[in-house]
């Protein structure tokens, strides 16, 4: 005989966020023989939940706009943007020029970013800051004696792209802001002159990046301590050049950086110490504005970032797969099992055909729903499937991505507000502290972005991931990326905006915080907090965090999984909104310190 319990969706009945449908009421019919259990399971995840929550503030909901990012300075410079007059536009790039200053061994005006837009009008905007290239660029730059050294693509002169960062705040303060570049630059210099003391993760960083700093005078006399060590967590960090630079950013806007002083200075310092990089290499930099990808999951609009990412199409591609079976009714383990083969097929494809759309050809098939109905049959739930490559998207040969356009060490932000503008951001300088060069008397610490490029055909960059041809080096070409600023609109409305840290983690984060939030129902709080696994197909190990359940994990050996269990796996931010009640409920990822706040 079977029980009857009522199970109500409390978080909506109180004005939380509707999964997909509206609040409702259901009753699920158990076996008796398989009640206690269930009532046990169900303990333990209301345990759990309420122990991830009880690790970070409670969320809260504001009106007027709301703000989550990785430090609670750029949050609050994002807020204050705001009461200035400024927008979620305004909001988001305060916080990316204040993220410069007090984070920036992740991200800064030395790097680039994906700027994801959408306009108060409805438009949505993908503005492309990613980093290029230089024109004295080769194929095997990076090749010593027939093999790729990564020494080279990793540390020092060679290993940096033109930044593209500033251009693409630039346009969006232009095209969809209310401020100027003075109202956000300002604040964050005095930030930098003032200094701040850092905590763990700033201290894990500089000791993970202190013996390629202290090769470079400049970048050494910055971050480290006079003998060559590491600062600890509590330590002050003043960057008296960076805020220079910054105030003349101010007053003469971006070029400065691309046509004036700072572009020559690096190119004098590069000259000197067997870079590349030019003062026309600056000039010929442009910020692009590119066509949003839109696809659709189970009613919902998904808004992603196209090529140079991968994010878009991957993300897109994954949840396609997906909707072919019914998560919620999987057992924990099969559900988890079906993911991570979802993403070694996205992986598989992502190592072949992505790259820079302008450059390579990007078959817009990877998303056809026919495509993915393909993929999706390859994947058995009781066992592991080997994945030998990259699959054969329709128009493979003939229609592309980029035909239309109008045109680990990272950080994500997102901002909204109450008048419907929405930014989903995603920053890098790739590795902590990119090349590990700061130009002299300017502050700015330089990308290491040439190493997302692939060096050889089938050699693994810093994150292991593979490329092909596609995403080969050339001049004036932009790396593949995994940054993954996402939007979801459901009726015509944002509902979420969404993006991660943590190099190739970053499509899988994504992933997994868009089906916990609309497909299993979680709150994105809770969602931002749950474990998470990351498959990239190569290598072929399935990665999980620690507190997965074991029972789950033993279960996904017995399919065929090599799991290796790790501390953590990247970092989400995002925002939530309730359109019933006009709110919107910002939430940072608890592995990080961060800020969640608006007004």
């Amino acid at each position: 005989m079977a029980g009857t319990l009522k199970i109500i969706n409390s978080q909506d009945e109180v004005g939380g966020y509707p999964a997909v449908e509206p609040a409702t009421t259901r009753s699920l019919e158990v076996p008796e023989k398989h009640r206690d259990a269930w009532l046990e399971e169900l303990a333990r995840e209301v345990e759990g939940r309420e122990t991830r929550r009880a690790t970070t503030e409670r969320p809260r909901d504001y009106t007027q706009i709301a703000a989550a990012t990785v430090q609670p300075l750029a949050t609050q410079a994002a807020i204050e943007a705001y009461e200035k007059g400024g927008n979620a536009i305004d909001a988001a790039i305060a916080a990316a020029v204040t993220l410069g200053v007090v984070d920036g061994h992740n991200s800064g005006i030395g790097g680039g970013c994906f700027i994801l837009i959408h306009a108060a009008d409805g438009t949505l905007t993908a503005i492309d800051g990613r980093e290029m290239a230089p024109a004295a660029s080769t194929r095997d730059m990076f090749v010593v004696d027939g093999k790729a050294d990564p020494t080279l693509s990793r540390t020092g002169p060679l290993a940096s792209g033109v930044p593209g960062a500033l251009a693409a705040w630039e346009m969006a303060l232009k095209r969809h802001g209310n401020l100027e570049l003075a109202d956000v630059f300002l604040p964050a210099a005095e930030i930098a002159e003032a200094g701040f003391p850092i905590d763990e993760v700033w201290a894990r960083k500089l000791k993970g990046a202190a013996e390629d700093l202290v090769k470079f005078p400049t970048s050494a006399a910055i971050f480290l301590k006079p003998d060559g060590s590491p600062m600890e967590a509590g330590g002050t960090v003043i960057q008296t050049d960076l805020a220079k630079s910054y105030r003349a950013i101010a007053e003469q806007g971006s070029d400065w950086f691309y046509r004036g002083p700072f572009a020559q200075k690096t190119a004098d310092w590069m000259a000197a110490n067997g870079g590349i990089m030019t003062a026309e290499d600056f000039g010929n930099y442009v910020a692009k504005q590119r066509e949003p990808l839109v696809t659709n999951y189970r009613g919902l609009d998904v808004i992603g970032f196209p090529p140079p990412s991968s994010g878009g199409i991957h993300v897109a591609q994954m949840l396609q797969i997906l909707e072919h079976f019914d998560l919620p009714k999987l057992e924990p383990a099969t559900r988890t099992h079906l993911i991570a083969e979802t993403m070694k097929l996205a992986f598989a494809d992502r190592a072949y055909w992505l790259g820079d759309s302008d450059f390579a050809k990007v078959p817009r098939g990877l998303i056809d729903p026919e495509y993915t109905d393909q993929l999706a049959k390859k994947i058995d739930l009781a066992k592991v499937t080997t994945v030998p490559g990259q699959g054969t998207p329709p128009g493979a040969d003939s229609v592309f991505f980029g035909e239309f356009d109008d045109s680990k060490h990272t950080q994500h932000l997102c901002t909204a507000d109450g008048f419907g503008n929405w930014v989903s951001m995603t920053s890098t300088i790739n590795t902590g502290f990119g090349s590990k060069v700061v130009i002299p008397g300017t502050g700015i610490v330089l990308n290491n972005e040439m190493d997302d490029f692939s060096a050889q055909p089938g050699v693994p960059n810093a994150f292991g991931l593979v490329g092909a041809e596609a995403n080969a080096i050339e001049p004036g070409k932009r790396p593949l990326s995994s940054m993954s600023p996402t939007l979801i609109i459901r009726d015509g409305r944002v509902v979420m905006a969404i993006g991660a840290a943590g190099g190739p983690t970053i499509i899988t984060q994504t992933l997994q915080n868009i089906v916990n939030r609309f497909t299993l129902g979680m709150d994105l709080d809770d969602s931002l907090a749950a474990p998470r696994i990351h498959h990239q197909w190569s290598p072929d190990v399935l990665r999980v965090e620690k507190g997965f359940d074991p029972a789950v994990i033993e279960s996904l050996k017995a399919m065929g999984h090599e799991v290796s269990e790790t501390a953590r796996l990247g970092a989400s931010q995002g925002i939530t909104a309730d359109t019933r009640y006009g709110t919107l409920r910002p939430a940072h990822d608890p592995r990080v310190p961060g800020g969640a706040g608006g007004k």
